[in-house]
């Protein structure tokens, strides 16, 4: 199975790191950010990601018309798309829904589970049929320890207050 490509827009580069040290604590996960819906719509084609996570408040151009623009090109036009965002009222969730999101990732967001949630948006979309587990006791011991690492990294840098 490939590495699972997620996409992911947000304005703020705090948090757009701590998405980027979360998902890429896991090997089978590769991940890209950008800064901006303009500059998603330019990457996204060509490297086809299997999934696209967005900020909803952006300057220019924000999450739902990012979504929209994304829609018209052939190539992101049926990428499975969720918003991340403080905004979780069901009318709010059922108004991403109804532009085509598959749905949303409440921030702030625990960055231990985050790469699990996006597997769960997969899974309920049908996208992730297998996921790769390391079969050796060194390689999950040394992804254990990757992990706690980043961990201590995010708590000593005071993003769990910035992903918020």
């Amino acid at each position: 199975m490939a590495a699972l490509r997620v996409l992911y827009i947000d304005d703020e580069p705090d948090i757009r790191e701590v998405v980027e040290l979360s998902l890429g604590l896991d090997p089978s996960i590769l991940v890209r950010s950008c800064a901006s819906g303009n500059e998603a719509l330019a990457l996204a084609p060509d490297w086809a990601p299997d999934i696209i996570l967005c900020d909803v408040v952006m300057p220019v151009m924000d999450g739902p018309a990012t979504l929209a623009r994304m829609r018209q090109c052939p190539q992101t036009a049926n990428t499975l798309f969720v918003f991340m965002t403080s905004r979780a009222q069901a009318r709010e969730v059922e108004h991403f829904k109804s532009l085509g999101a598959a749905g949303i990732i409440l921030k702030p967001f625990d960055p231990m589970t985050l790469a699990e949630a996006v597997r769960s948006h997969l899974r309920q979309a049908g996208g992730l049929t297998e996921i790769r587990r390391s079969g050796s006791i060194d390689e999950l011991q040394a992804s254990q320890r990757r992990r706690e690492a980043a961990f201590d990294r995010i708590n000593n840098r005071g993003f769990r207050s910035a992903v918020g």
